[in-house]
């Protein structure tokens, strides 16, 4: 007599997984199923529904990092328990976290990089809002001690990432976002002094635009503040915003001018999983000094098992990203990361040489002065038999991602592609991408599409 039966054994390891009991009926989608099921079993649904996603390394419209070394994965694996806040539990990890502030604020010139202040973040996007704090508190500082009211901040900007519209909404800040006119996309020195009032709570430039991936002038900004000052007395602050090129041009770019050795730039925002190589989940603000940081922003918290200041708008983040970021700090160092950008630079400026010999597309930025990366618009003199989005649509069917959009406030007649060049874009990647783009317009000219008066179609760059 047996001990069982195989028929009594649900989920026997030689019956075929397609065949099990919990696979020939659907699972539920929008409740908590009643019953436990089969690890294997239940792997493999998700693991199939995932299969849907798009292939990250194609995806050409991100910033965010999608190729780690698998050493990467290992220590990602190492780290999945460890929360990040408690700092008295896992007081390494703490220390590897104040070791990557210290080496940022030196790659960013701070003039005391073991004694400024910074924090990892989940992103660029919290770590500029942090830096946007810091910068209303101080204000508003300065304007009680000058016995002025204190409430009608405001900020100004070029065309910026949403997370600055955020900001200003959440914290209640006048957002004085610089439009684009004509061919100027970015912001100017002439364009910034002229909103400052003694109401500015800081400029933000940023390096590596959202929309074109051109550089902001921090040090021609820098320059105009600093003579607004000796005309008018305002002192007003810079943040940074160098959510890519903070990672990228102290690499390529070593002698520009736009980090701490600016005395005006206070602050700086950088993300760590995007050209700063790290795994998605890590972004890093540092201050110049500790004055730049009001100490009424840091909270002081006990529960955990030991005191500990915190600043941050989560609690509780996993270590792994930042662990990871030490990696590459230490993996890569100067020599790896300026080896790498350069490669993806190169790449760039590849892609932007051979789409221009397409004829169709006027070139809007070309991978020199700003990120890996190019831009480009139809020429408004060419009928193709597509627009940006139907080209956007199309090449999607090849597996590639290209952002198609049009551009932020004086200039929504302008609609434009970007590509994004990250480590893992490889030439031959490129040259692939070329191919399947020569396909699609191949395919348009025998199948052009049907667009109303007024569409997209007939957006272009304009040059005057």
């Amino acid at each position: 007599m047996p001990l069982h039966y195989k028929s009594t054994v649900e989920g026997n390891l030689l019956d075929d997984i397609y065949a099990s009991t919990d696979l020939s009926v659907s699972l539920p989608k929008y409740k908590i199923p009643k019953n436990e099921q089969s690890p294997r079993h239940v792997y493999q649904v998700v693991h199939d529904e995932l299969m849907l996603d798009g292939n990250s390394r194609q995806n050409l419209a991100t910033f965010c990092q999608t190729w780690m070394e698998p050493e990467i994965r290992q220590l990602m694996d190492e780290c999945i328990d460890k929360n990040m806040i408690d700092k008295d539990e896992y007081p390494q990890s703490a220390e590897i976290e104040s070791r990557c502030v210290h080496m940022l604020a030196d790659l960013w010139n701070a003039p005391q990089a073991t004694k400024t202040l910074g924090c990892s973040t989940t992103g660029s996007s919290e770590a500029a809002m942090l830096g946007g704090m810091a910068m209303k508190w101080r204000w508003r500082e300065k304007m009680e001690e000058l016995g002025k009211p204190a409430d009608k901040p405001n900020l100004i900007c070029g065309p910026v990432q949403v997370c600055w519209h955020k900001f200003a909404r959440y914290w209640d800040v006048e957002l004085r976002e610089i439009p684009m006119e004509g061919d100027r996309l970015i912001m100017t020195p002439e364009e910034v002094v002229k909103r400052c009032d003694e109401n500015t709570i800081g400029v933000v430039p940023t390096l590596g635009v959202t929309f074109t991936c051109q550089y902001e002038p921090v040090q021609a900004v820098s320059d105009a503040l600093d003579q607004l000052q000796k005309e008018t007395g305002l002192d007003i602050p810079i943040h940074v915003d160098g959510a890519s090129g903070g990672f990228i041009a102290p690499f390529i770019e070593p002698e520009l001018l736009w980090d701490f050795r600016l005395p005006r730039v206070q602050s700086i925002n950088a993300s760590g999983h995007k050209f700063g190589l790290a795994p998605l989940g890590v972004g890093w603000v540092v201050w110049r000094s500790e004055e730049y940081l009001p100490q009424d922003l840091i909270f002081e918290v006990n529960y955990l098992g030991g005191n500990m200041p915190t600043f941050a708008l989560n609690f509780s983040r996993p270590g792994g990203q930042i662990v990871a970021q030490y990696y590459n700090f230490l993996r890569l160092g100067i020599e790896g990361y300026r080896k790498i950008h350069q490669s993806c630079y190169d790449t760039a400026r590849y892609l932007a040489d051979q789409i221009e010999k397409i004829g169709i597309f006027d070139i809007i930025y070309n991978g020199r002065g700003g990120i890996p990366a190019m831009s480009f618009c139809l020429k408004p003199e060419v009928s193709p038999g597509f627009n940006l989005f139907d080209l956007s649509d199309r090449i999607r069917s090849r597996g590639w991602q290209i952002a198609a959009y049009a551009m932020p406030a004086e200039r929504e007649d302008l609609v434009i592609m970007r590509i994004l060049v990250r480590h893992g874009v490889s030439r031959d990647l490129a040259d692939l991408l070329l191919d399947d783009l020569q396909r699609c317009i191949a395919y348009f000219a025998k199948n052009p599409m049907q667009h109303g008066s007024g569409s997209e179609e007939s957006s272009g760059f304009s040059h005057g």
